[in-house]
């Protein structure tokens, strides 16, 4: 049985040099960042030089990078600042957004009393411009508009350019969720209309429990977590030095090696897609996971021709057959809800059908898929 693992949306390899440099870290840098003699001073100093390295690298301010312990913290921070201290009234997103949006908006609606409102979705899962701007002249309300980059089931990619000079244009807050995009698509803010906007370093070879947040300059976003002044005093409590210079390699080695590393990946995902096609010719995709350039290159959901009662045994079948992969997003794998993202876009009767989601990374090979679709063809012939 051969170990393949194509569940790299959930979360990806450590890099070896990652871990190099975070057993360094942990072995001769053991002073808290926030104490003032020798030991303190040197882990500060790392932590200031990472936040200066990735800001850099994204043309921003090291004022404006404030690590988190992921995504998910650094969605909810600014979710709720923005309501708490920036007067937004109006949070304007999708049905198909991370949870970690959803449900911090949706609570804010209970707590605060906000508008809470939806921009519709066409056939693949985009959200409709059209909508989008009629939301946003709806009323003189503050707003904020959160719409994830890359969406982490269907993979689908939105115009990030074209909704943040929307939002400008309307006086609206724009933040993106964009965990599944930073490390495998260049950013530079002076170019991307955006506020706000999170990155974990465990979606690009990074380690868990580590991220940040992008917040603007003079944004007026005050503390969440309330303690020491670490982080700019936008987050309290003693700096975790390891994962952040982890978070400071993986995001160098992602960066300076991207045009290479995502060349493999989009030949990995063509491959994939092409041959599934073949041994499959009755699969679906959802959204537009097949579409190699309005979806991002790291990602195909399969919608697959198997019963309902076949389909119950599909992902332990996998599992048992050493292959990682998953029907959505790890954050909801004890829901038997299923996917929210898939009830927003496929009918009933394409509900019935399994949908799998795999993903891929530079550490994928061509004889790994191959032998994936193989089981996968032995499973449907079964």
């Amino acid at each position: 049985m051969q170990k393949v693992y194509l569940d790299n949306a959930a979360t990806t390899q450590i890099r070896e040099e990652v871990i190099q440099r975070m057993h360094e870290a942990l072995g001769a840098h053991y002073g808290n960042p926030s104490s003032t003699h020798s030991f303190g001073r040197t882990a500060k100093t790392e932590v200031e030089q990472a936040r200066k390295t990735i800001a850099k690298m994204m043309n921003a301010h090291p004022s404006e990078i404030i690590f988190t312990s992921g995504g998910t913290e650094a969605d909810n921070m600014i979710l709720r600042c923005a309501v708490r201290d920036l007067g937004v009234k109006t949070i304007i997103t999708t049905k198909i957004e991370h949870h970690a949006v959803l449900h911090t908006a949706e609570e804010l609606e209970k707590e605060y009393g906000i508008q809470l409102q939806f921009v519709e979705l066409d056939m693949e899962g985009n959200p409709e411009m059209g909508h989008l701007e009629a939301l946003l002249k709806q009323d003189d309300s503050k707003k904020l508009v959160s719409l994830m980059h890359v969406n982490n089931e269907i993979g689908n990619i939105i115009d990030i350019e074209h909704i943040g000079r929307l939002c400008s244009e309307n006086g609206a807050l724009f933040h993106s969720d964009t965990v599944q995009s930073v490390g495998h698509y260049p950013w530079d803010v002076t170019k991307t209309p955006i506020d706000f906007f999170t990155a974990a370093a465990h979606k690009f070879h990074g380690p868990k429990g580590i991220g940040f947040a992008f917040i603007r300059k003079n944004s007026g976003l005050k503390p969440l977590i309330f303690g020491g002044s670490q982080e700019r005093g936008y987050r309290a409590g003693t700096e975790p030095f390891h994962n952040i210079v982890g978070l400071e390699e993986a995001f160098v080695k992602a960066y300076e090696n991207l045009e290479e590393e995502s060349k493999v990946v989009k030949e990995l995902k063509a491959y994939f897609v092409e041959k599934i096609k073949l041994e499959l010719p009755e699969v679906e995709f959802n959204g537009l996971s097949d579409d190699l350039e309005r979806s991002t290159y790291t990602l195909a959901n399969v919608r697959l021709p198997f019963d309902k009662q076949k389909a119950l045994m599909l992902l332990f079948h996998l599992d048992m057959k050493g292959i990682a992969c998953s029907k959505g997003s790890a954050c909801q794998s004890g829901s038997n809800m299923g996917s929210h993202v898939l009830r927003e876009i496929l009918t009933a009767e394409e509900l019935e059908k399994p949908s799998i989601r795999f993903s891929f990374s530079k550490y994928n090979t061509k004889e790994e898929l191959d032998y994936t679709i193989g089981v996968l063809k032995e499973f449907a012939a079964g």
